[in-house]
């Protein structure tokens, strides 16, 4: 359990499954909001795992050993993300008397009048009294952030030619796969792209990069000046946004495009094995409004105005919670 120092009266549960992704949205919109937050991470075990979550019987009761409490004093908030926390979230605020606020990040898979608001992802496809509409992802990442990052990473970055293409590496998950060979094929593109466009390749993995992945793509670049993180010591992700002129990222996470968003500079998205019809329609909603474009082995540039949704959002739920 991850407490944050007071920062106002009300008091906030940030509910989720844990997955950094997810997490990072519910802390990001309660931060935004200038809000006292508890984070609560929960897991569902048997039979609430096997069920969709409006048929959860006693939902307080799903959680498994392992999972944050779940007990009074109630919260006057709970923002929540996730299949396993929507149903909690609805139990709590029936547990609190209905004096407990709800607020759902992307589809909660039942009815939507049940939360005060949701906030969901275009590719969702919701529609409703209580939704308000994202175009990408909410996130924590800031320009202060982006700026410290570049300048801690300047120095490091300073020996690779210009062009500077960042590569933000995803991983392998129920819709899309990278592994070995993924990531190989992906390598020998960037290398050709790169050796066309006399470019340096600065290259981060993330948790879910398998090690036989980084290391196919590491041996698929061959010679070209390159740097590739080893996941020791600091990580250069907020360096490659504030650094890189060009950003390739795998199509399999739309936090990672949600963030590289506030650079303002181009987001190349390398499609992967696999499919997803949810993620397809995020990368094609954006770009058909000129935010991204698929990677085709190349770096053209384009324009866009930085996008940011937390600033919206959060005066949004204000709005709407009366806060």
């Amino acid at each position: 359990m991850v407490e944050s120092p007071p920062a106002a009266p009300a008091a906030v549960w940030c509910l989720s499954e844990g997955h950094a992704g997810m997490e990072t949205q519910v802390v990001g919109l309660a931060e935004a909001l200038g809000l006292a937050y508890v984070t609560k991470r929960v897991r569902a075990r048997l039979p609430w795992d096997w069920l969709p979550g409006r048929l959860w019987p006693c939902p307080l009761r799903a959680p498994t050993r392992d999972s944050d409490p779940l007990t009074p004093p109630w919260p006057d908030i709970v923002i929540s993300t996730g299949n396993v926390a929507a149903p909690i979230a609805v139990a709590i605020k029936r547990a609190s008397g209905g004096r407990c606020r709800l607020v759902h990040l992307q589809n909660p898979k039942m009815a939507l009048s049940l939360f005060d608001v949701v906030v969901a992802p275009r590719h969702d496809r919701l529609k409703g009294d209580t939704v308000i509409e994202t175009r990408a992802g909410l996130h924590r990442v800031t320009v202060a952030k982006i700026a410290a990052g570049a300048r801690a990473w300047e120095d490091r970055f300073a020996h690779l030619p210009r062009p500077l293409v960042g590569v933000l590496l995803g991983g392998s998950n129920r819709r899309y796969r990278l592994d070995a060979r993924a990531a190989a094929e992906l390598g020998k593109r960037l290398a050709l792209a790169a050796a066309a466009a006399g470019a340096g390749l600065a290259v981060t993995p993330s948790r879910r990069t398998a090690p036989e992945a980084l290391a196919a793509l590491r041996g698929a670049l061959d010679d070209r000046p390159r740097f590739i993180w080893d996941g020791k010591g600091d990580n250069p992700y907020f360096g490659l946004l504030g650094l890189a002129d060009h950003l390739v990222i795998t199509a399999d996470s739309v936090s990672m495009i949600s963030e590289a968003l506030m650079t303002g500079k181009p987001v190349h998205v390398a499609r992967l094995p696999g499919r997803s019809r949810r993620l397809g329609r995020f990368v094609e909603d954006l770009v058909a409004d000129g935010y991204v474009r698929w990677f085709e082995d190349g770096f053209p540039t384009w324009a866009y105005t930085p996008l940011d949704e937390m600033p919206r959002i959060a005066e949004e739920v204000r709005l709407r919670l009366g806060l």
